[in-house]
């Protein structure tokens, strides 16, 4: 399994499990990713992503995302692109 940064988590909204991720690479629904920070670390599979309220498929780096995510993440956690 090889792992290649792809962003940084900067926000959570825990009520509706959404996390901010400031994107360093591109990020497309389907792909894998791992979060992990000091007190998280968890793979899922990308399932939708947002920008400004708005369904996207694709994210290009530079942009900041709303990511579904299935368990609580923390402001500073990476996000990893999991590939293999």
């Amino acid at each position: 399994m090889a792992k290649k940064k792809a962003g940084k988590v900067t926000h959570f909204f825990s009520k509706i499990n959404v996390a901010v991720v400031s994107l360093k690479s591109g990020l497309e629904v389907g792909d894998k990713i791992l979060i992990e920070g000091a007190h998280t670390s968890f793979e899922q599979k990308v399932g939708s992503m947002q920008i400004e309220h708005k369904k996207i498929d694709k994210a290009k780096k530079g942009q900041a995302i709303g990511l579904k995510v299935k368990d609580r993440v923390r402001e500073g956690d990476s996000v990893y692109l999991v590939t293999g």
